[in-house]
C-alpha cells in the first residue's frame, strides 16, 4: 500500500510539473508576440465554411487584420469591421470571445485564466491543449502549437460551441507601428455606411 501511495503521489506531482511547464511555454510564446512597439505576421484562416488568408498587426491587445473580404480595427475597447462586399463599417464592443474568432493572438490573454493545460510534442512544436474549467467559457478548448526552437505560434485551432477555427501562423516579425493603424478613419472610407452596433 505504502508503495502504490509513493507511485501516485509521485504520479501527481509530474503531472502539476507537466501543466506548469505548458503554462511556461505559452508564457514564452506570448512573450515572442508582445513587443511594446508591435508585431506584425501572416495567417491563414480555415473554417467549416472555408478559408481566408490575411495579415494583422498586433500591439499589446490592440490590432489590426486584413483578408481579401474584410478589415478589422481594434484599439482595445472598440472594434471596426469593414466589409467589403457591401461598403459598410459594423462598430461594435466586442467580447473575449469574439475577439478569439477574429484575432488568433488573442490566446495571449485567455489562457491566463480559466484553463486546463496538458502538453504534447510533435515534431519541432509544442502542442498545448487547454480545457475550460467552467461551462460558461465561450471558447471551451483550443491546440496551440509552438515552435520549439523559438516560442513562437504556429497555430491556433479553437472550438466554439461546436464549431473548429483554425489559424495558421507565420512571417512573424517585429515592427513599430503607430496606434492610429488600430483606429478606423472614416476619411479612408468616405462612401461606406457606418452601423453603430454598440
Amino acid at each position: 500500500m505504502k508503495r502504490i501511495g509513493i507511485i501516485m503521489v509521485a504520479a501527481l506531482m509530474s503531472m502539476g510539473s507537466f501543466a506548469q511547464s505548458a503554462k511556461a511555454v505559452l508564457d514564452k510564446a506570448a512573450a515572442t508576440i508582445t513587443a511594446q512597439s508591435g508585431v506584425k505576421a501572416n495567417f491563414k484562416m480555415t473554417t467549416a465554411n472555408g478559408s481566408t488568408s490575411g495579415t494583422i498587426a498586433i500591439k499589446g491587445k490592440k490590432f489590426y487584420a486584413t483578408t481579401p473580404q474584410a478589415k478589422v480595427w481594434f484599439d482595445g475597447k472598440t472594434q471596426w469591421t469593414y466589409l467589403k462586399n457591401n461598403d459598410e463599417v459594423n462598430v461594435s464592443n466586442p467580447t473575449e470571445a469574439q475577439l478569439q474568432a477574429i484575432n488568433p493572438y488573442n490566446f495571449i490573454h485567455l489562457y491566463k485564466r480559466g484553463y486546463t493545460y496538458t502538453m504534447n510534442t510533435a515534431g519541432n512544436d509544442y502542442v498545448i491543449h487547454l480545457m475550460a474549467s467552467s461551462a460558461d467559457r465561450k471558447i471551451k478548448e483550443l491546440f496551440i502549437s509552438v515552435n520549439k526552437k523559438n516560442y513562437q505560434p504556429k497555430q491556433v485551432k479553437m472550438l466554439q460551441g461546436k464549431k473548429w477555427t483554425t489559424f495558421d501562423i507565420n512571417s512573424i516579425k517585429k515592427e513599430s507601428i503607430p496606434d492610429s493603424q488600430f483606429r478606423f478613419n472614416a476619411k479612408d472610407f468616405p462612401k461606406a455606411e457606418v452601423i453603430d452596433l454598440r
